[in-house]
């Protein structure tokens, strides 16, 4: 039987794949405030304006192409079965072709119902306009997790990284919750590793070795290791 690897990934993996993180020094995203773009109250106020928003943020994620760390978490998947866990709504962990990939924060190509939270469509192309409509004919919205709003899939991850026999951490600051919480959940038998040119510092956790660099090139060389000791 495959050990479970289970694997934590944040912005900073996809910004390798030239996609910018959500929030820069400045404050803003895009040159938009997060608050007027990423909250419910953004979407009462200028639903159009939010929409655009994540327009240009899914033609961006459209041309991007996933890197060695996508590809080699993908490659993982010949030695062990593995559990993607990201706080980013791209697309790019499915097209370097890892096949369980959990989204706390939602997905960029895809649209939901305004009310009904359970209506969920695939986003064909760049565009979702102003007038598209669910079956129950309520405006379709990004079918993002916003500031504000509950993480549904925090439970359902919580469990996942519970049952890791090895746990990566990579491209995440871990100051984002719930989601930074997640780590918690890790035995202390697990082994852990932390890939961070920053080198996030994590108190508490045991059997976690860090790896100082980014993550399409400490992932690959972290793949023979994994391997070769851990398989």
């Amino acid at each position: 039987m495959k050990k479970k690897l289970v694997v934590l990934s944040g912005a900073g993996i996809s910004a390798e794949s030239g996609l910018k993180t959500f929030r820069g020094e400045d404050g803003l995203w895009e040159n938009h405030r997060v608050e007027d773009v990423a909250t419910p109250e953004a979407w009462k106020a200028n639903p159009k304006l939010v929409l655009e928003f994540y327009n240009q943020r899914r033609v961006q994620m459209n041309q991007a192409q996933p890197n060695a760390a996508h590809s080699t978490l993908a490659e993982l998947e010949s030695y062990f079965e593995v559990h993607v866990i990201t706080q980013n709504v791209d697309n790019l962990h499915e097209r370097a072709g890892s096949t369980h990939v959990l989204h706390l924060h939602g997905e960029l190509s895809k649209s939901r119902s305004e009310f009904f939270t359970d209506l969920v469509y695939n986003i064909e192309g760049d565009l979702l306009n102003w007038g598209e409509k669910c079956e129950r004919g309520t405006q379709l919205r990004p079918n993002i997790v916003w500031f504000g709003e509950l993480v549904p899939m925090i439970e359902p991850a919580a469990e996942i990284v519970s049952e890791a026999n090895i746990l990566l951490i990579i491209g995440t600051s871990l100051q984002v919750y719930p989601a930074a919480g997640l780590v918690r959940f890790a035995s202390e038998e697990s082994i852990k590793f932390l890939i961070d040119p920053q080198g996030v510092e994590i108190g508490g956790i045991l059997n976690l070795t860090v790896i100082n660099k980014k993550a399409g090139e400490g992932l690959p060389a972290l793949k023979n290791i994994l391997i070769e000791n851990h398989t």
